[in-house]
């Protein structure tokens, strides 16, 4: 089987997109390990399928990875408390700070498969809840990695 023509996953029994269906159905239980993380997952899924990004171009997906591995999910949850305030009807205009300050990924995709993909964060399929976290954190690291200006 062809490997994925975005993140360079090789395609086993399921695609990405099947995989990512069940990661946001457990996701959506918001039970742990899975409900905390959707918005990471979510990210990391996003800018690892860039035909799928948001008319933001993954801004805001950037800026939370960046918050999540500076921080945890303390500082994730900060700033997503910010964007919702700079969300209400009352405040209108250019994104918050936060998502202006992280440093900005790479205008291009990555041309070289990610070293960590959603075929290895499911494992066998379901998303055992043993260890998610720390796959999830691989994921995102791997992500911005590969998404990180080279000097």
């Amino acid at each position: 089987m062809e490997p994925c023509a975005e993140c360079g996953a090789p395609m086993d029994a399921r695609s990405c997109d099947e995989l990512f269906d069940i990661l946001l159905a457990l996701d959506h239980s918001r039970q742990e390990p899975w409900g905390p993380l959707h918005g990471v997952s979510v990210s990391c899924f996003l800018l690892q399928h860039p035909s799928r990004l948001p008319a933001d171009d993954g801004t805001r997906a950037w800026a939370l990875l960046h918050a999540y591995l500076a921080g945890g999910l303390a500082e994730v949850n900060q700033l997503v408390g910010r964007a919702r305030r700079g969300n209400s009807h009352r405040v209108k205009g250019s994104p918050s700070e936060d998502v202006r300050e992280a440093a900005q990924p790479r205008r291009d995709a990555p041309r070289s498969p990610f070293s960590v993909t959603i075929h290895d964060v499911a494992v066998d399929g379901s998303f055992p809840s043993s260890e998610f976290a720390e796959r999830v954190r691989a994921w995102a690291a791997a992500t911005v990695d590969a998404w990180s200006y080279r000097t």
